[in-house]
């Protein structure tokens, strides 16, 4: 549901990094415009760049005999650090604080002729906090009308002192520092070790511990060796967004249930938009699938290395599109096939896994991305893209406005959530609420207008990011969910306090949503001169005794009243491939994909009743209703339906049925 849940208070070592890594990237996130800016700049006007200009690259000599300090040195020295001071004290006190960062900042950067990024990473911070400690002594003792005097110049103060100690102390230990990590990467490149990085560097980012690894040492480092080289392997070692897309291709091609559904779409976000973060939970949901990051982050440093390939700045975020934009000139080759090189190796490590194993990747998406958030600490800001703002929860929905609009979406939007409107309008009606309107749809045609969405518990990842406004509930059951009950409650709590209480009526006349695809329950009826459901369409003991059978046999009946062609009936696996349609109380409802609707010839419905029962994905199954409807003409029957297996007694007669006429009798005039 939309509730959003806290993750529990954790001391674990490994929290503390992620808290230092995430207040490292919080100093350089919001300046990676400015990065982005200076690594244009870098790789158009440097020396070896694509339109040389030593004005501007900052190379060769003017008129005078002077050399050119260009824009590119000015960017890298001053801007950028003092930018990330400046950040880092706003952090810790607000504006005041960044003020004062910055000026400590800018003693760090005097005192020596390296790119001073981790001295401002560690100055802005310090500058921050220690003006807010200074405030803290005479907060409450100045006199009235001195206010500004004090705090201006203690601030300038404080600053001028700090700027003396980075200037005279810090500048040289971190240049110290500098100089020995980059002995490290340089004997890792010599001996052509760095590729083991990713043992660390692939894990590190599943447990959120990569921006304490990047943004403290690989951007700074890498920033370095651009200035030496034009370019920098370090910038691609985290931000490779190969090994991440192979694993989602593996599951799109390999993968079960909501996995391998959501796969394509975190594919997309991943690679294009560089949200990296998106397929960790499937990695969560099989953990040895780490194996095939690693194997694809250390093919695509390798190839790096042998190409000689890098970056001019950071790419980031890890978007394929912002590290096209960061390569160097001479490495356009290598840098692309560093990134398919990675994801292939990727892909075949997850594919091999994936296929040979018998767990294929179908656990629950929403614990998995539940578990991400846990180690992150906080909500996932891509969550949404999985699992929905909250879906599957059981916290308490609370809405602020009253219920009138809910919708049941579904794949195609003409089977199991016709049949779970059906059954929640009986009992909102019941409850006395006959205004509030409850519908269905395919998730294709949903749009933000509803406040209640319901869903299958593997399709709400897909139906969210289209109702983000709404409530949802995720069920795994439409004909008996408990769930049901939650929502009357939630209508009985949000329509009898709200504005809509006094005037039921004219509540949900005036605010009645548009259809945009979804479909009300409709009059009995015959359709278009054909009945709906035919006696010749009944069997009472069907021959299948599997799944996949029972789904053959179901879609012959409705192929023989020449309902559907033979691409609906695939399109009927498919569907039950990504999507259960096990509806409880023995019945599951078969029907194509969204897609298939351009297969159906007319609307039917067929039935066949396996006395014995047969396994449904676990789950025993003695009635196989198969449909296939244009626009909403099967509708009604399927509410007959599901007002039939809502009533164990009727269950009842139908199992102990001995002729088709008893069933059919049993659905009552539905082609009236």
């Amino acid at each position: 549901m939309a509730t959003e849940t806290v993750a529990k208070p954790r001391t674990s070592a490994r929290v503390g990094v992620q808290k230092f890594g995430t207040f490292l990237s919080g100093m350089i996130m919001p300046n990676i415009g400015a990065f982005i800016a200076w690594g244009l700049i870098t790789a158009l006007f440097i020396k070896v760049g694509w339109i040389p200009v030593p004005e501007l690259g900052g190379f060769g000599t003017n008129a005078a005999g002077a050399p050119n300090v260009g824009i590119v040195g000015p960017m890298v020295t001053y801007l950028l650090p003092i930018l990330i001071g400046y950040t880092g004290g706003k952090m810790v006190y607000d504006v005041r604080g960044g003020v004062v960062g910055a000026i400590a900042t800018m003693g760090v950067i005097a005192g020596t002729d390296s790119p001073m990024f981790i001295g401002a990473m560690i100055m802005g911070p310090l500058g921050g906090w220690s003006i807010k400690q200074l405030d803290r002594l005479w907060d409450g003792k100045i006199r009235p009308g001195f206010e500004m005097l004090v705090n201006n110049f203690s601030a300038g103060i404080w600053g001028a002192i700090l700027a003396l100690g980075g200037f005279y102390g810090l500048a040289w230990v971190v240049k110290l520092f500098t100089a020995g990590a980059g002995s490290v990467v340089q004997f890792l490149v010599n001996n052509g070790l760095l590729p083991l990085t990713s043992i660390f560097i692939e894990p590190a980012k599943v447990l959120f511990l990569n921006n304490a690894i990047n943004h403290g040492v690989l951007t700074p480092l890498g920033i370095q060796q651009s200035l030496d080289h034009g370019k920098s392997i370090l910038f691609l070692l985290e931000a490779n967004p190969g090994p991440g897309l192979g694993i989602l291709l593996a599951y799109m091609f390999f993968g079960r249930g909501a996995a391998r559904a959501s796969a394509p779409g975190a594919a997309i976000i991943h690679f294009f938009g560089g949200i990296h973060e998106i397929y960790f939970p499937y990695v969560l949901m099989k953990p040895i699938l780490i194996l095939a990051a690693i194997g694809g982050g250390m093919t695509g440093i390798a190839t790096l290395a042998i190409t000689n390939s890098g970056l001019v700045a950071p790419a980031a975020p890890g978007s394929i599109i912002a590290v096209i934009f960061q390569t160097s000139r001479d490495s356009y080759v290598g840098v692309i096939l560093a990134v398919v090189l990675a994801a292939t190796v990727s892909f075949l490590i997850a594919s091999l896994i994936l296929r040979t194993s018998k767990d294929k990747g179908d656990a629950d998406l929403s614990a998995a991305t539940s578990r991400m958030e846990e180690m992150k600490g906080k909500k996932s800001s891509v969550s949404s893209a999985l699992v929905g703002e909250g879906g599957g929860r059981s916290d308490v929905a609370v809405l602020t406005r009253p219920v009138q609009n809910i919708v049941f979406a579904c794949d195609a939007g003409m089977g199991s959530s016709a049949m779970g409107a059906s059954v929640l309008r009986n009992k909102i009606k019941a409850a006395g609420f006959p205004e509030v309107k409850v519908t269905n749809s395919a998730i294709a045609n949903l749009s933000d207008t509803y406040d209640v969405v319901v869903t299958h518990q593997d399709l709400t990842e897909r139906a969210q990011p289209r109702t983000s406004s709404a409530v949802h509930y995720s069920v795994d059951n439409f004909m008996n969910s408990p769930k049901y009950d939650e929502i009357v409650e939630l209508v009985k709590t949000s329509n009898t306090e709200g504005p809509a209480a006094a005037h039921p009526d004219g509540a949900a006349e005036a605010t009645a949503a548009p259809s945009h695809g979804a479909h009300a329950a409709e009059p009995a009826a015959a359709v278009g001169g054909k009945d709906v459901l035919l006696a010749e369409s009944v069997v009472l003991n069907g021959s299948s005794r599997d799944r996949d059978s029972a789904i053959d046999e179901a879609g012959q009946l409705l192929l023989d009243r020449g309902a559907v062609d033979m691409s609906y009936v695939h399109a009927m696996h498919e569907r039950e491939e990504s999507v259960s349609t096990y509806m409880g109380s023995f019945l599951a409802i078969p029907h194509g994909t969204n897609d298939a609707k351009d297969h159906i010839k007319h609307s039917a419905v067929s039935i066949v009743r396996y006395p014995e029962g047969i396994d449904w994905g676990g789950k025993q199954v003695k009635f196989v209703v198969g449909v296939a409807g244009i626009n909403n003409e099967h509708l009604h029957i399927l509410s007959s339906i599901a007002k039939i297996f809502t009533n164990k007694a009727q269950v009842a007669q139908l199992e102990q049925a001995t002729t088709v006429e008893e069933v059919l009798e049993l659905f009552g005039k539905v082609n009236a």
